[in-house]
């Protein structure tokens, strides 16, 4: 195989052709490549899109959404709200198992929805508005609410970043902060724990004892019928050699090609390559809020008005097709987008933002940013970073890191000095980011509540209560647009623009799902 030479002799991940090679008996063989390596296995536990993958590989939820954006039950055969609008009844579909064999009950559940409340955005907002749980029996529960909520089937049927997966009551039963290392869902794979090399490669087998649902598959919803008989993640941080090997078809489907290598591959007739999220992706700027110099959010403000969205989008994506500047916190083309507010910020404006540092007198402050490496995008964001924060009067210490090391260190609250950090730089679905309430970015929570860099805002989470407890679209907008400009008031994040991320795979794959995740059930292999 000419991948593993290429892998032996150019990037040396003997530990990937060995794997291969392993494999290469198995009948009906799905090989992806992944935009990342999977290191962490909670999707509770981590918002990082990768292990939301794994998570939808492993497990299931009550409810989804298909391509439309509409919930539809999932594991819930069926549902029903009393008058008043606060008990909500739900009872499971029948051949519900965890891959030991044991049934799916109310008590797991229970247990998943209160955990991820824990961790989630929404999740955490519909906690607020419940008063409890019961189970009802083995198979129907009831959650029980202290006023209307207007978003219960949304937030469980939430796509992306935290999904409400759900989950054993034993694990789900572990502390929302602690990963669950025990892997055992009810989803339509199965996790291969003995042939997990991270670094390397993930193994899924398909679980036979998986009973989809009836409708066809559409978007996360619908039937879950898997067509192979394993899917294999191969993770390749080199551009260059994935695109090789997509080509040569050692692999099947790569999820996020390199947009230097678009060019290429398009002239290639065996390659595909096609945008399966209409909604686009955000880019995230993300600084620390509890340390400083971004504790002080006239300096947030000053980066935020420094940073242009257009050197960003030619340096990460380069093709003025897939990509648009815009200054909506909600992102643009959502019924709740709005760029008001913005006027001062996304400009390049260097001068100003160096008056502001002067003013604060942090001029010359060291600032310590995280560079994923092996993530061309968001290492080409953290370059432009770098001479942003320089230009402006920054002393940046770039510490380069693989992603996966990078979500782990996120999570420490310490401070520089004692392992934390000051900046970093991701993305996000506009599924995750089209309301204030799946939003997690936009979080006011503070320490205990709001996503990694933990902004706290009071008036931020009272708009995001009143637009949660609010039925009236109308209503709704006006306090997205409250929303929008305290955003840019409080600068949770600096949004360094929007693009549509395409995916590539061989000609001849079937059954590739338009969804802004991606999915890997449904799809066949070549004949």
């Amino acid at each position: 195989m000419r991948l593993l030479s290429t892998l032996a002799k150019g990037i040396g991940i003997a530990a990937v052709a060995a794997a291969m090679l392993g494999s290469a008996s198995a009948e009906k063989v799905l090989r992806i490549v992944p935009h990342a390596d999977l290191k962490n296995v909670d999707p509770i536990w981590t918002t990082a899109y990768i292990t939301r993958n794994h998570g939808y590989m492993v497990y299931d939820t009550l409810f989804a959404k298909d391509k439309e954006g509409n919930v539809q039950p999932q594991m819930v055969r069926e549902y029903s709200t009393s008058e008043d609008g606060l008990t909500w009844t739900f009872t499971l579909r029948d051949g519900l198992k965890w891959h030991d064999g044991t049934p799916v009950t109310s008590a797991d559940c229970i247990a998943s929805i209160q955990r991820w409340g824990k961790r989630d955005g929404s999740g955490q907002k519909l906690m607020d508005f419940t008063a409890s749980m019961e189970a009802v029996n083995d198979k129907t529960f009831k959650l029980i609410l202290k006023e209307p909520y207007g978003l219960v089937l949304d937030s469980l049927g939430k796509i992306s970043s935290n999904v409400p997966f759900m989950m054993r009551k034993k694990d789900a039963e572990t502390d929302a902060f602690t990963q669950v290392t025990d892997i055992v869902g009810s989803g339509p794979f199965k996790f291969v724990a003995d042939e997990w090399v991270p670094g390397s490669k993930v193994v899924y087998v398909k679980n036979e004892d998986y009973v989809p649902r009836d409708e066809p598959a559409s978007g996360a919803a619908g039937g879950k019928v898997v067509k192979v008989d394993r899917v294999e993640w191969v993770y390749i941080p080199d551009p260059a050699t994935t695109m090789n090997a997509l080509a040569n078809g050692e692999v099947d489907l790569w999820e996020t090609p390199s947009p230097d290598m678009l060019p290429l591959m398009r002239e290639n007739p065996n390659i595909v390559i096609d945008v399966i999220d209409p909604l686009g992706t955000q880019g995230w700027l993300r600084m620390n809020h509890l340390y400083p110099p971004f504790d002080n959010p006239r300096v947030r403000q000053a980066v935020d008005m420094a940073v242009n969205q257009e050197t960003y989008l030619q340096a990460i994506v380069g093709d003025p097709s897939l990509y648009k500047t815009c200054k909506a916190y909600l992102i643009c083309g959502t019924q709740f987008a709005s760029e008001d507010g913005g006027e001062p910020y996304l400009n390049g404006d260097i001068a100003g933002a160096k008056k502001i540092l002067e003013e604060e007198g942090v001029m010359g402050h060291k600032v310590v940013l995280m560079q994923p490496t092996d993530i061309p995008l968001l290492n080409n964001a953290s370059l432009v970073t770098a001479q942003v924060l320089r230009d402006i009067g920054f002393d940046v210490d770039m510490q380069a890191m693989d992603w996966s090391t990078l979500t782990s260190r996120r999570a420490e609250k310490k401070p520089v000095a004692e392992g934390g950090w000051n900046v970093f730089h991701t993305y996000s679905t506009g599924a995750d980011v089209q309301s204030p309430i799946r939003n997690i970015g936009i979080s006011g929570g503070g320490v205990e509540r709001a996503w990694f860099g933990w902004p706290t805002d009071a008036k931020m989470e009272q708009l995001r209560d009143d637009f949660a407890r609010s039925t009236d679209l109308a209503q709704q907008k006006e306090i997205a647009h409250a929303i929008q400009l305290e955003a840019f008031k409080n600068t949770p994040y600096v949004n360094y623009g929007q693009w549509y991320q395409p995916m590539a795979w061989r000609k001849g794959l079937k059954g590739v799902l338009v969804s802004p995740v991606p999915f890997f059930w449904n799809i066949e292999l070549p004949q």
